[in-house]
């Protein structure tokens, strides 16, 4: 990676089954760019192609975006690098990356992983809502509250991968 590259273009990693993720998202297309962004799908097989050396587990986990010269924020720095590429929003990104900003955005981040947190846990009747009765992430992982987590490899549900 080059740390003088300048930024031509982002790409947003999101988890798709989050509804406040999702919310973002439509929200983001909606904004005027300075600089394009990209949003793919966290640990998704395009994410997996096209960024094969990160951990595709922890996109899943906290917003993470990838400069096209492969400049890689995560956290706070994501949602303030994703604000710089928005016309609207540049000045607030610059005042979120002063020291006293960077405070605020942290604060941001972690109530958007609480507010995520509870919807996780607070569904209807007390159990997950995300994915209904059953939450499953695009990394093979999916959560049942009656049987716990269970893993099945991507693209391998119908038994046509091929042996390690």
């Amino acid at each position: 990676m080059n740390a003088t590259a300048p930024v031509r273009r982002l790409t947003v990693l999101y988890d798709a089954e989050c509804s406040l993720c999702a919310f973002v998202r439509d929200w983001l297309l909606r904004q005027p760019q300075l600089v394009p962004l990209e949003l793919v799908p966290a640990a998704s097989e395009e994410a997996r192609r096209r960024f094969p050396g990160l951990d595709h587990g922890a996109t899943l986990d906290e917003i993470t975006v990838v400069g096209d010269a492969g400049q890689v924020y995560r956290g706070p720095a994501a949602w303030i690098v994703t604000l710089w590429a928005l016309r609207e929003h540049r000045p607030l990104a610059h005042r979120l990356s002063t020291p006293s900003g960077a405070r605020l955005a942290k604060g941001a981040v972690l109530a958007a992983a609480k507010w995520r947190g509870a919807q996780w846990n607070q569904g209807p009747r007390g159990g997950a809502q995300w994915g209904g009765p059953v939450y499953r992430r695009a990394d093979g992982w999916a959560y049942d509250p009656s049987a716990g987590w269970t893993y099945s490899a991507p693209g391998c549900a119908d038994g046509t991968c091929a042996p390690r």
